[in-house]
């Protein structure tokens, strides 16, 4: 094996290595729950007494490293591509040839790392398990919850519309169309409250609280 194999033998993994890369690194998915994809519906907005929502914690920008799997390929690619074409078509003795290729392997190892920091990093962040939590989350009655039965919401987490079984806290029943909170999550079904009635309970005790203040 001559050292223009050697440089060929890089070149052809790296970018083979490279085209990988890019194709599985498109195609990922993030998959929280498994629900259809369905309509949007607005999150509960946070009140005193109200339980908790759902919602983005923590949101930020990923750090990528200096040294990864997209630039050691850009690397190799660029290092064999150079290397092969300055052994068969220059007259550069080998260490400078091979010095030329490292210096244009980091070119272009550089340039990978540049545009994948600066521009699809940009937009990406790490998950989150509270982003994804269900308690607290407000939906709305896509199928209607017969009395002790069970009905459909739909809801938004993550600005991705799904769509989750669900119950009656009290049992009783709730038409379709109606918002509702849902205050716990097991087994895959959702146990909801309407939202109008837990805002009647929240106004309620706001009420109250100030009816006391007063006769202080």
């Amino acid at each position: 094996m001559t050292i223009a194999d050697l440089y060929l033998i890089c070149f052809v993994v790296g970018f083979l290595l490279s085209v990988l890369s890019f194709v599985f690194g498109n195609l990922h998915l993030h998959l929280p729950h498994i629900h259809f994809h369905l309509g949007h519906a607005p999150h509960v907005p946070h009140a005193p007494g109200a339980p908790h929502v759902g919602g983005a914690h923590g949101a930020g920008t990923a750090e990528l490293p200096i040294i990864n799997f997209g630039t050691i390929t850009a690397f190799l690619a660029w290092f064999g591509g150079i290397g092969y074409l300055l052994t068969r078509y220059s007259s550069w003795l080998a260490t400078i040839s091979l010095l030329v290729a490292i210096f244009g392997g980091m070119i272009g190892a550089a340039i990978v790392f540049f545009m994948v920091s600066k521009f699809l990093m940009k937009y990406d962040k790490p998950l989150d398990q509270a982003d994804y939590e269900m308690v607290g989350v407000l939906g709305r009655i896509c199928s209607s919850i017969r009395q002790g039965g069970t009905g459909e919401i739909i809801y938004t987490q993550e600005g991705t519309r799904w769509t989750c079984g669900a119950r009656s806290e009290s049992g009783a029943a709730i038409a379709k169309g109606v918002e509702v909170v849902v205050t716990r999550y097991e087994k895959g079904l959702a146990y909801v409250r309407p939202w109008e009635e837990m805002e009647r309970e929240m106004d309620e005790e706001r009420s109250s609280k100030e009816d006391g203040r007063t006769t202080k």
